[in-house]
């Protein structure tokens, strides 16, 4: 199935587990970036991945570009949005890639076999329709034109200080280790964010 993608692609797919249009855009903005910021891919930090949704996307953003929650070098702000913003530390330099309107669109015949699959009620037919569907929008994905497809723009930097190592306080209550910064007090009592009790009046 990956044979007709290029290599790079390909890894991409081993590594989220299939082909979809949200990983072809995630390929598209990670190469995009990649390649307006003209920097490799990093070994460590040199590269900072801003990314403001939690889609399929991501995985294009860890795979191509090693841009990892583990490694400290992807934030994800929970935007709802396709957004990518690369931010090259050791240049100085940052470009943000944002995905037009419509990439996404389905006719009402379309979303009405998308909601099904999605549902589990698809039939083995509307499966299969479901599935050339995906497959004719991530081959338009990837034949587009970059500015058919995103809104690419150098912006300044803010660039966050490097992921840092904390030492670990045991929580109280379930005895379990939380990272320093993620303490709270419950009780007088050192406790993680699980077993601390929340308190608010409105916000």
């Amino acid at each position: 199935m990956t044979t007709e993608y290029p290599q790079d692609l390909q890894d991409v797919i081993k590594f989220h587990g299939h082909i979809c249009p949200g990983l072809a855009i995630g390929y598209r903005a990670a190469k995009a970036a990649q390649e307006r910021l003209e920097v490799p891919r990093p070994e460590d930090e040199e590269l900072l991945a801003i990314v403001e949704s939690d889609g399929c996307g991501i995985d294009a953003v860890q795979a191509l570009l090693g841009c990892t929650l583990g490694k400290g070098n992807l934030i994800y702000r929970d935007h709802g949005k396709q957004v990518y913003t690369l931010i090259s530390r050791e240049r100085g330099r940052a470009v943000r890639v944002a995905a037009k309107p419509g990439l996404f669109d389905r006719t009402p015949e379309q979303e009405a076999v998308f909601q099904k699959y999605l549902n589990g009620k698809a039939s083995a037919e509307e499966e299969q329709t479901f599935w050339t569907f995906q497959k004719e929008r991530v081959k338009h994905l990837m034949e587009a034109k970059l500015e058919d497809l995103f809104r690419i723009t150098d912006v300044s930097p803010e660039v966050p200080e490097k992921a840092r190592i904390f030492r670990s306080l045991i929580c109280e209550y379930c005895q379990e280790p939380v990272m320093e910064p993620r303490a709270r007090v419950r009780d007088g009592k050192v406790a993680c964010i699980c077993c601390s009790e929340d308190y608010g009046r409105g916000w």
